[in-house]
């Protein structure tokens, strides 16, 4: 089947070429996102395959569908850029990767949290300046405190379990209750209790409406003084102006991000020969109680050979008309 691939980077083709070797699609890849000034490249094209930046409005799948597309498929969970009904009214089959490595992102967040905490992304510019003062590095122990994690699917449990192993108390929020959680003997939060009790709170949930800035003011009002938040699902999950608020008052203890709410213009290409007119952005990135890495949680071997390996198999059962395990359905 031919495919156009967009948002493709260097790194990706090679596992993706490895991948294709069994299903034998006809790959064309395209370094630019999809919108509507490229998606005229996909035109003749039976599927696209995306990442999380790329849109898929009911603008972009009409032309899609004018083109001949019949497939969008993504190389990744999230299918938030994406207007399901729209496709679903066009025809269009829309697959994701449901499982990957859900201990590649666990383990970033965990990374994350211990950077922030540790301030290793401030001791680390010092040393290579040969500035050994440790004036400004105190951190604190995991062992003890309280962590929230929010969203309690496969990379919550996995990082619930690690932070486990830290000796933390580890409690749970999440509207449709995990056994994989409970099993680990851990319980869900009562009304209040993160906010009163979590000096740690990890987002691990998707963007949907219901989640969109699940972390705004008013949370950050009841959040307990000097917590650390990380994030590393979806920037949409939190209301960027109100954490920087936060920080600047203290309320907010650390911000350790691996997305930001308006990323698709930032992240995944080379900007630093280039002036970033994004002042949030810029203010986020200026306070030393913040790290942020440009969405490379993911970023493993495992994972990227399992996304590359879903999709291109999700595409031949499209192309031989077989059931689509990893199709995404309106509701």
């Amino acid at each position: 089947m031919e495919v156009a691939i967009y948002s493709s980077t260097p790194y990706e083709r090679q596992y993706i070429d490895q991948a294709n070797k069994k299903e034998n699609h006809k790959l064309r890849y395209h370094d630019m996102s999809l919108d509507m000034d490229t998606v005229e490249l996909a035109a003749g094209y039976g599927a696209v395959c995306i990442f999380v930046n790329d849109t898929a409005n009911a603008e972009v799948l009409e032309a899609l569908h004018k083109g001949g597309t019949r497939l969008v498929a993504l190389r990744c969970t999230g299918f938030n850029n994406v207007d399901l009904a729209a496709a679903a009214k066009l025809g269009i089959k829309v697959v994701r990767v449901v499982n990957y490595s859900p201990n590649s992102v666990a383990e970033h967040a965990v990374a994350l949290l211990l950077a922030i905490n540790r301030k290793v992304h401030r001791a680390y510019n010092r040393t290579r300046d040969s500035n050994f003062s440790l004036d400004g590095l105190i951190g604190f122990d995991l062992y003890g405190k309280t962590v929230a994690v929010v969203g309690t699917g496969k990379i919550g449990c996995v990082f619930a379990k690690i932070m486990q192993g830290f000796g933390c108390n580890v409690i749970g929020y999440d509207p449709y209750p995990s056994k994989q959680f409970e099993a680990l003997g851990l319980r869900y939060a009562t009304s209040g209790e993160i906010g009163e009790k979590a000096d740690i709170v990890a987002l691990f949930c998707p963007l949907t409406p219901e989640t969109h800035h699940i972390i705004n003011a008013e949370s950050l009002k009841r959040s307990k003084h000097g917590a650390l938040l990380v994030n590393t699902s979806r920037g949409g999950l939190i209301d960027t102006e109100a954490v920087i608020e936060a920080l600047k008052t203290g309320q907010l203890g650390g911000l350790a991000i691996d997305v930001y709410e308006q990323e698709a213009d930032l992240f995944f290409r080379d900007l630093s020969s280039e002036i970033i007119t994004d002042d949030v952005f810029q203010r986020l990135v200026s306070f030393p109680n913040v790290i942020v890495t440009g969405h490379q949680a993911y970023l493993t071997r495992e994972a990227l050979t399992t996304i590359c390996e879903t999709t291109l198999q999700s595409i031949t059962a499209f192309e031989n008309n077989q059931p689509l395990e990893n199709e995404v359905k309106v509701g």
